[in-house]
């Protein structure tokens, strides 16, 4: 990879594309535990991927972020202010790790779905914390979000909802492109 590459691409993605480059031999292995591990690698599509820009900001979708981790990487990673748009979580998990990021950066959580767990961990710490029945309800009030600084909107559920991560980015790109 040239030095012109990694600046052009940026380090989100230079950095999952690094990290891609053994996944077929991870899913490879002999052993039947570990390689279940990695069967979900090919979820890259939806690992912040730019969807458009309207009216100035970005929308990112991450629908592939389904776990606290992958979910705190991604906000750690992207720079500016963020319209955070979640799923409701159907499990309790410990989204205490996510604050310090989220207090940082998440100017407005948007949780899509019934389910107070995201509430009750971000309550006080985010300024914002909207929930909605759908994504079109979530993306129209994260459009209609007034900031000073620039923000960027973005879908990482942090959660798995019990739905396909590729049936949950498709539904994010369809209804910004209905914006």
């Amino acid at each position: 990879m040239t030095i012109e590459t990694l600046v052009h691409n940026g380090f989100q993605k230079s950095s999952t594309g690094l990290a891609g480059i053994d996944v077929q031999k991870l899913k490879e292995m002999r052993n039947e535990g570990l390689r279940s591990c990695f069967n979900h690698l090919d979820d890259t599509r939806y690992r912040m991927e730019f969807v458009a820009r309207v009216r100035g900001r970005e929308y990112i979708n991450d629908a592939a972020s389904r776990t606290i981790n992958s979910t705190w990487y991604t906000l750690e990673s992207l720079q500016g202010g963020l319209v955070w748009i979640v799923d409701a979580c159907p499990m309790p998990g410990d989204y205490s790790r996510l604050v310090p990021p989220a207090l940082r950066k998440v100017r407005m959580l948007i949780v899509v779905g019934k389910g107070d767990v995201m509430h009750s961990t971000f309550e006080g710490i985010i300024p914002c914390i909207e929930h909605v029945d759908t994504m079109a309800q979530a993306l129209h009030l994260a459009y209609r979000y007034e900031s000073d600084n620039e923000v960027k909107v973005i879908y990482s559920p942090a959660c798995h909802n019990g739905k396909p991560t590729n049936e949950q980015g498709e539904l994010f790109r369809t209804e910004v492109g209905e914006l």
